[in-house]
C-alpha cells in the first residue's frame, strides 16, 4: 500500500526556507514542491511513463507565479492524460509545436503562397494586381494573424477601415 500524504497548504509553502541542498515538499499523486538553495520554489509532477514505466517529472511552473491550486489543476489534467495512456511530457511538446506552427501560418505567407500558384495560370497583370492588393488592403491589418484565428468579423470590420485609394496611387 502507498504511503498517504497530507496535502501541502499555503502557509507550509510560504515558510519553507531554502537550505544546503535541494529537498521536496510533496502534496500527493505526483505534485512536488522543490524548493531550491537558491529559494525558488518549483511545481514539479512525477509520474511513470504509460509504456516504459520509467520515471519523469514534469515542471508547472514557479511558485507563487501558479499557486497552489493551479498546481493541483494542472496535476489533475495529467492524471487524467496518464489515465488515457498518453505521455504527458511527449503531448506537452506536442502542443508547443503544432501552436508554434499555427503562429507561423499567418493570412501573408498563405496569402503568398496561393499567389505563387495562381500567378501561373493568370496573366502577368492580373499576377501584379492582385499581389498588390493584398500588399496594399489585406497585409497591413490581416497580414501578421495566425491563418486559424482570424474570423468573419475581423475581416468585415478591417474591410470597413479600408482608405480610398485611386489608381494613381498604386506602385508598378
Amino acid at each position: 500500500m502507498g504511503r498517504t500524504t497530507k496535502p501541502l497548504t499555503d502557509t507550509e509553502i510560504k515558510q519553507a526556507k531554502p537550505k544546503a541542498k535541494e529537498y521536496n515538499l510533496a502534496d500527493g499523486h505526483g505534485l512536488y514542491l522543490r524548493v531550491k538553495p537558491n529559494g525558488t520554489k518549483l511545481w514539479l509532477f512525477n509520474y511513470s511513463r504509460p509504456y516504459t514505466r520509467k520515471r519523469a517529472n514534469l515542471s508547472f511552473g514557479q511558485y507563487p507565479a501558479l499557486s497552489l491550486a493551479i498546481a493541483r489543476q494542472k496535476r489533475q489534467e495529467n492524471l487524467e492524460l496518464l489515465a488515457q495512456d498518453i505521455d504527458p511530457l511527449t503531448h506537452r511538446k506536442d502542443q508547443h509545436r503544432q501552436n508554434a506552427e499555427a503562429m507561423t501560418n499567418t493570412l501573408e505567407v498563405v496569402a503568398r503562397r496561393w499567389h505563387e500558384v495562381k500567378s501561373s495560370k493568370i496573366t502577368e497583370q492580373h499576377a501584379e494586381d492582385t499581389l498588390r492588393s493584398l500588399v496594399l488592403h489585406l497585409f497591413p491589418k490581416l497580414g501578421a494573424l495566425p491563418i486559424h484565428a482570424i474570423k468573419a468579423r475581423e475581416v468585415s470590420i478591417s474591410a470597413q477601415n479600408f482608405p480610398p485609394v485611386s489608381v494613381q496611387n498604386f506602385p508598378v
